[in-house]
């Protein structure tokens, strides 16, 4: 197959950003207290679509992030103790496993690659569908799921509610005290804290013009040149929109069948319009987080660069462009999340 010339493809995104700007005017409300996602359009604008900075700083309640850090750590939320939240995001590992799925309990395998829990309050949806609309609500879907920890609140709220000293930090903090909403929003609280701020990128961002390296601008041009900033943009570079996988060529028609995962929203909304797609995965920290796609079948990042562009933009990237984009995307590593680290946050007790 012949590469279309790159106008061809400037000119798709245009008329597709037109489209966009003339559905959005005539779009639905969003949801109460929920940013809408935007569908599957696109827009080849880079200033439609910017990519802002991570906050350097962000303003928690330091006893909830650690009770959250403490919990995230706990196999007690398993059916047989033996599967913590950490267990799937490592959170020294770019906050993922870095295995194509994750094993929980009694070594199930899982159906989609884990995503990372680094900056995940950035993300308009939780879950490569997006069914969760919130950190609080996310929080269910692995505690239920009999592929990971394969329990529930009874059962959990039974253990813990044994040990004292986690039951007194729980009532000092939440007036319910030790039930589901109070673990989940001590979870959620810790999650938010996981930011990395202060990436080259975030740098080059506000101003700093030695931040990114030659061959990282380059990236960074080729980046919205192609059209990459179409569906990754926001501050998370990512996690706002959907996109089917292989908007221009087949692409389980080469990677082999397609799974019922490979699905995408499809199994949630049994919509045929969604077969295949998926929330578009945010960008940041993506160097530490391979193997990569919902199926973790792209064990390094050029080899993720080559079939993003191939398969949703029609474009084969020569050598030199592929070592460009490479060098953008590793300027998106921020800084470890002192939460992370020490269960402590650089912002202050509201």
């Amino acid at each position: 197959m012949t590469p279309k010339p790159r106008w061809v493809h400037a000119a798709v995104l245009l008329c597709l950003g037109l489209l966009l700007s003339v559905a959005l005017l005539h779009a639905p409300g969003p949801v109460p207290g929920a940013k809408p996602m935007l569908g599957r359009a696109l827009s080849g604008s880079a200033e439609a679509w910017p990519i802002t900075p991570l906050p350097q700083a962000v303003v928690l309640d330091a006893r909830k992030v650690a009770l959250g850090r403490q919990l995230f750590h706990d196999p007690r939320l398993s059916r047989d103790n033996t599967v913590a939240c950490a267990n799937c995001h490592v959170l020294a590992a770019g906050g993922v496993d870095r295995q194509p799925v994750s094993t929980g309990i009694g070594g199930r395998k899982g159906q989609l690659n884990a995503p990372t829990v680094y900056n995940v309050a950035y993300n308009d949806r939780q879950f490569w569908d997006g069914r969760a609309l919130s950190l609080e609500a996310q929080v269910d879907g692995p505690l239920h799921n009999p592929d990971e920890m394969g329990s529930n609140w009874d059962e959990v709220l039974g253990k813990l509610k044994e040990d004292a000293q986690l039951r007194r930090e729980i009532e000092a903090l939440y007036p319910a005290g030790l039930v589901a909403a109070s673990l989940r929003d001590a979870l959620a609280t810790f999650e938010r804290a996981l930011v990395t701020p202060d990436a080259p990128f975030d740098r080059h961002l506000r101003g700093d013009q030695q931040a990114l390296s030659p061959v990282a601008l380059e990236g960074w041009r080729l980046f919205r040149e192609l059209g990459c900033v179409s569906c990754h943009q926001g501050v998370n570079v990512g996690g706002n929109l959907y996109e089917k996988l292989g908007l221009v060529e087949d692409f389980y028609g080469s990677r082999g069948t397609p799974r019922p995962a490979d699905l995408g929203r499809y199994n949630l909304t049994r919509d045929d319009e969604h077969r295949y797609e998926f929330r578009v995965p945010p960008l940041r920290n993506v160097a530490l987080t391979a193997p990569y796609l919902h199926d973790g079948s792209v064990a390094t990042l050029d080899e993720a660069v080559q079939i993003m562009a191939r398969y949703q933009l029609g474009v084969r990237l020569k050598p030199r462009e592929v070592q460009q984009l490479v060098a953008f995307l590793e300027a998106l590593t921020g800084r470890p999340a002192p939460a992370a680290i020490s269960g402590n946050i650089e912002a202050h007790t509201p």
